[in-house]
């Protein structure tokens, strides 16, 4: 497909509505959770020796991780998954999030996995038996800070994301990940672009013959004008990049052209990785929409508010903004078309993060592209089943299979 061609509405877009209009009369898509076996969840891992490596939170508490052990024909491919939580650009702001679990290991309870984390291979097929990590974030920055600060009131800030990457995939090597012959790294929000800055590094780690692969959900963030004609965006990444040094974890090629900002954002990132990864999210993003495109910051007017909150609450004027930031994504992706080991799924519905949850990720009313979910699409290029997974929905609200039941 044409670079020029993603940028306009898809022609079979209707026809498919008809199609999936016509099979939704024949057989609603109803949803309801099966039956299924709660356990208990994987339990907190803190990291060993964080302090002495200078691996900590942003309170200076240890990171941490859960880990469930893979099984049978999985037990030696490895998902590493990070988590999201968005970011803290201002000392005030990190010093905050020290009181909570997104900057301090002291606040954090373990967590039930969903979706791509799932062991029932009904609803996960592809990844059900793999060894999985979840990541736990505390650091405000992806993964990717090296400084420390002091707040207003003394108490020391450590911005050491980067140190808390290194020190949890050392450990994990030490507890198998070493020995894996499949390895996918992962993560949503925060955690996707986190995933893109460390795509390369993680690739590296491993021996040729080790397939390695990454894939970002709902991490490409836009540097888009806000409704006030304000970057908003841009000024939180400014201050994340500035107040916690991220340079060391930016592409050398971009910072030898572009400042370390441009580098931050996901349009400028995936020029220079070179390890296959698939890209996810909605071109729709309901957490771009409602702190990139109408922060509370811009003021925005009361009618913005209603749809920010839902878009199925926006007029005829209001969509066509939205079509806008759809449009921008499409095209800050059009890099992707080239890359032949890389793969898409950028989908119309009003959501963000659609890996952590079944109704989403593999379920009778997941979204769905070129007839697959998400899971299917994921599964199809991680293991090259078929021809290449390229996926580009119809402008909103042209996709019956966008439930209003999904996390938004």
């Amino acid at each position: 497909m044409a670079a020029e061609q993603l940028l306009q509405r898809r022609p079979g877009c209707l026809v498919l509505l008809f199609l999936l209009l016509a099979s939704v009369m024949m057989c609603p898509l109803v949803w309801s959770s099966p039956p299924t076996t709660v356990g208990r969840p994987p339990e907190l891992t803190l990291v060993a020796g964080a302090a002495e490596k200078g691996a900590v939170c942003l309170d200076g508490s240890p990171p941490a991780y859960q880990l469930e052990r893979g099984f049978g024909s999985g037990s030696h491919s490895w998902l590493v998954y990070l988590e999201g939580g968005g970011w803290c650009s201002t000392v005030e702001a990190c010093s905050k999030h020290t009181k909570s679990a997104l900057g301090s290991s002291n606040f954090m309870e373990a967590v039930q996995y969903a979706g791509i984390f799932s062991n029932d291979q009904s609803q996960n097929s592809d990844f059900y038996n793999w060894n999985k990590v979840f990541v736990r974030y505390c650091d405000g920055a992806s993964f990717s800070g090296d400084a420390e600060y002091e707040d207003q009131d003394g108490n020391k800030l450590f911005f050491r994301g980067l140190r808390i990457w290194e020190a949890i995939i050392d450990e994990l090597m030490e507890k198998g990940l070493a020995n894996a012959k499949q390895a996918l790294l992962a993560g949503c929000s925060s955690g996707g672009l986190a995933t893109l800055l460390h795509c390369d590094d993680f690739n590296a780690r491993f021996p040729p013959k080790v397939a390695v692969k990454c894939f970002s959900d709902a991490g490409f963030f836009l540097d888009k004008k806000d409704m006030d004609g304000e970057r908003f965006i841009r000024s939180v990444y400014n201050g994340v990049v500035h107040l916690q040094n991220v340079n060391k974890v930016l592409p050398k090629d971009c910072l030898a052209k572009m400042e370390p900002l441009d580098c931050f954002f996901p349009s400028e990132l995936i020029k220079s990785i070179s390890t296959p990864t698939f890209i996810l999210n909605s071109g729709y993003d309901s957490w771009q929409i409602k702190n990139v495109l109408v922060p509370d910051e811009s003021s925005p007017e009361k009618s913005w508010l209603t749809c920010k909150a839902n878009i199925r609450d926006c007029d005829s004027t209001q969509i066509e903004v939205l079509h806008g930031l759809n449009r921008t994504m499409v095209g800050d992706l059009k890099v992707v078309q080239d890359k032949e080991e890389w793969g898409l799924f950028i989908d119309s519905c009003f959501t963000h993060c659609q890996t952590p949850f079944r109704i989403s990720w593999d379920s009778p009313i997941s979204p769905r592209l070129g007839n697959k979910t998400i899971a299917q699409a994921v599964g199809d290029w991680h293991f090259s089943r078929g021809q290449r997974v390229k996926e580009i929905d119809c402008d909103y609200p042209y996709n019956p299979t966008c439930s209003s039941q999904l996390p938004s």
